[in-house]
């Protein structure tokens, strides 16, 4: 189907990036369909109220979805982009578009291009350049492979602000994992050095000193808004963060800053689980104006 605003769209994964693409294409009034493993479990409840909220029609199965749509988006956790491409090759029909969204090593997206590849469809990968809810659906999108050119215009028609990087699988996940080093790590660095430094009552110094060094940022909204998205999403980056790791190794290097990195987020992440940072899906839960909240929270919890 050449008009990509008729096609049906199945979105694999229903999480926040999933649900962010869900309503903007069916605000274009664009047919989505949407799978995500936890529709089973006890937190379908609320996807399903998104979906009925959004017209968003729910698939029972990686194989229903799949040779329902014409083109599939696979947005789930780092660790399984490779076994969606596995079970979504067994249903796909011949040249059905297949983009990887995930956050996963070179050598995953070449391995998940091969199933889709083998399966019949036509595998795109893609990388997200930074977080998705401030752009939504016009969130930078690196595309990678053979189909990438191809598939560029058709995205962009639909919203997405898409741009091929190469026409060689891995190319754009290397810039996205290369890049999450770096983001990712930012990320887990300040969580730990402000942390300690407010154990230690000396955060006001070293703020101002990070704001000498660096003057373009403004550390306390930025410590705000990193404490808020790991304590979040941190098991999602943990996941990619491995994937980094990964990433590393295929390049030869022992992937120190990665692993640390890997284990920080998730450690986070454990503490937002046991309820630390209050309750999910609450308008409260990780959304302290001040990070010292947060970093107060977690010195209690460590000290007791």
């Amino acid at each position: 189907m050449a008009d990509p605003k008729r096609w049906q769209i199945g979105l694999v994964g229903y999480g926040e990036v999933g649900r962010i693409l869900a309503e903007d294409l069916r605000q274009q009034d664009i047919k989505v369909l949407a799978y995500d493993i936890k529709l089973g479990s006890e937190q379908g409840t609320s996807l399903k109220q998104h979906a009925a909220k959004f017209g968003v029609t729910l698939a029972v199965s990686h194989a229903e979805l799949t040779a329902k749509c014409d083109f599939i988006i696979s947005a789930v956790t780092a660790s399984q982009a490779v076994p969606v491409a596995k079970a979504c090759a067994a249903a796909i029909n011949q040249g059905t578009w297949f983009l990887d969204f995930n956050s996963a090593s070179p050598g995953a997206k070449q391995r998940a291009s091969a199933l889709i590849d083998g399966g019949g469809g036509r595998y795109v990968e893609g990388a997200v350049m930074t977080s998705v809810p401030p752009y939504r659906i016009k969130v930078p999108l690196l595309l990678g492979g053979p189909g990438a050119r191809e598939i560029e215009p058709l995205l962009n028609a639909i919203g997405f602000a898409a741009k091929v990087a190469s026409d060689e699988l891995g190319v754009s996940s290397a810039v996205k994992m290369c890049r999450s080093i770096m983001i990712k790590g930012l990320e887990a660095m300040v969580i730990e050095s402000f942390t300690t430094a407010r154990a230690y009552g000396v955060e006001d110094a070293v703020l101002a000193s990070l704001a000498e060094t660096f003057p373009g940022i403004n550390w306390e909204k930025q410590g705000a808004y990193f404490f808020q998205r790991v304590i979040e999403h941190g098991r999602r980056r943990a996941e990619e963060v491995r994937e980094v790791a990964e990433t590393v190794r295929e390049a030869g290097l022992t992937p120190w800053s990665a692993q640390g990195t890997a284990e920080r987020q998730a450690w986070v992440a454990d503490l937002a689980d046991e309820g630390l940072f209050g309750a999910r899906g609450t308008k409260e839960f990780a959304r302290s104006a001040d990070w010292r909240t947060e970093a107060d929270r977690i010195l209690a919890k460590i000290k007791r």
